[in-house]
Parts: structure tokens; sequence; C-alpha cells
């Protein structure tokens, strides 16, 4: 399968129609392994953030085998399931693997990731020297693993793990 290489962008204010444009769309689509919200998340959810101009989107259901038929319905509207982190989630993109616009994450609502992601996103909106130090960490691995995704995400993860851990620290 090829993949659409690492490219990080100056922050763009589409990224917020884009994102609410499908979650009209996937509200419907997903309302019968719904629960709880439909969640901008990821770098483009943050604003003035640099990142990939792909909007990441999660989705919280009730489990991941009471939501295996969404994959199905998924499809019909242009979303490529891949095995990804099968444990802990149902991961999809869109149009393609190569062109990529959107990443569709459906995680069990009130699960460790699902707060995870949330606290993160939180923290960058609302802490702006962590921001920068992740902008920068951004931009230096895209460099660094340009042709590797995995690698680009997976070196990202010590940084994330620590601001998250030192978080927690601060709020008791």
């Amino acid at each position: 399968m090829s993949e659409a290489p690492v490219c990080v962008v100056p922050y763009d204010p589409s990224w917020v129609e884009k994102f609410e444009s499908e979650k009209t769309l996937l509200e419907k689509l997903l309302a019968p392994w719904r629960k709880g919200p439909i969640e901008h998340v990821g770098s483009t959810a943050v604003v003035g953030l640099c990142a990939k101009p792909v909007i990441d989107i999660m989705v919280g259901v009730t489990s991941l085998s009471e939501s295996e038929p969404a994959k199905d319905i998924l499809r019909q509207v242009g979303y490529q399931y891949a095995e990804y982190k099968t444990d802990v989630m149902h991961w999809f993109c869109k149009p393609s693997f190569e062109v990529r616009t959107h990443h569709l994450h459906l995680v069990p609502f009130d699960s460790a990731l699902w707060h995870k992601r949330l606290a993160f996103r939180n923290l960058l909106r609302t802490n702006s020297s962590v921001a920068e130090e992740y902008a920068a960490l951004k931009r230096e691995l895209a460099r660094k693993f340009e042709f590797d995704r995995d690698g680009y995400t997976d070196a990202k993860y010590p940084f994330i793990a620590r601001v998250l851990s030192l978080s927690r620290a601060e709020t008791g």
C-alpha cells in the first residue's frame, strides 16, 4: 500500500469548517453505534498549530465489537479501513491511503484512549508553550520521517506521554 508523505503545513482556518461538514455526515451515518460526541482531535483542532492537512475525527462508540457494521457503511461514503491499533479503535482514512483529507477514529467512549486524546488536544489549546514545543517537534519529525508515517507518529509519543504526565502531576 502506497502512502502519502508526511507534510506539515501552517494552520489553516478552513480546517474547522471541514471538520464541521464531516461531523454532520457522520452524525447520521454512525448514529446506531455512537455514544458520546464527535470530536475534532489532532493538530488541526488547535488554532494556530501547524499540522498535516488531515482532519482527525474521533467518534465515541459503544464498543469496537458492536460498531463492526459501521465499517461497511463508512466504506460506502469513501472511507478506507486499515488494520491499525485494532485493540483500541477502528481506524479509517479518506479518500485513500495515498491522498488523505480525513482520519476517522472510532474509539470506545470513556476509554483511556478517548480521555488521552481529548486531554492532549485541550492541553495544546490552552498552553501555548507546549503547543510551540510540539510544533517544532512536528516540523523536525516531518523532515526526518517524510516517507515513514508510522515512524513520524511513533516518534511523537514520548513527547505526548511526557506532557500529559506533567499535566496530570500539576493538576493532582
